[in-house]
């Protein structure tokens, strides 16, 4: 396999050593809105607008930073119709579907357990 540096050799990437390039991928991912983001996709392409729309509370500066990262890391494609108005499309690339496969297993998972978090909150404010 080449790596970034142009090599064949294989480094080994470790997600908590502090200057491994997965950490950052990480954060894009799970963070709240590159994890809605790729969400919002696994089902569809989608227009800039649509996805807003989806992904409630996201600001317009907010979502194109999390789109950028996400293209840059290679989990979202971008494509620009020639249109009149531009047309611009997101979608997962394969490596993006991947991804959302997993991390919708989490979110899944979440949303199943919401009354035992909601459970352990009360227990936790209320002073235990």
């Amino acid at each position: 396999m080449t790596t970034i540096d142009g090599t064949d050799e294989q480094l080994p990437f470790d997600v908590f050593a502090r200057n491994c390039p997965s950490r950052e991928t990480l954060g894009h991912v799970t963070g709240r809105w590159g994890a809605l983001t790729l969400g919002a996709l696994r089902e569809d392409t989608l227009r800039f607008n649509e996805l807003r729309r989806r992904v409630e509370g996201v600001s317009e500066k907010m979502l194109s930073q999390t789109l950028h990262a996400l293209e840059r890391d290679g989990l979202v494609h971008r494509e620009a119709q020639p249109t009149n108005p531009p047309r611009v499309d997101y979608r997962l690339t394969p490596l993006g579907r991947d991804v959302t496969g997993r991390l919708m297993g989490l979110i899944e998972l979440l949303e199943e357990r919401m009354p035992e978090v909601l459970a352990a909150r009360v227990r936790y404010d209320s002073g235990r």
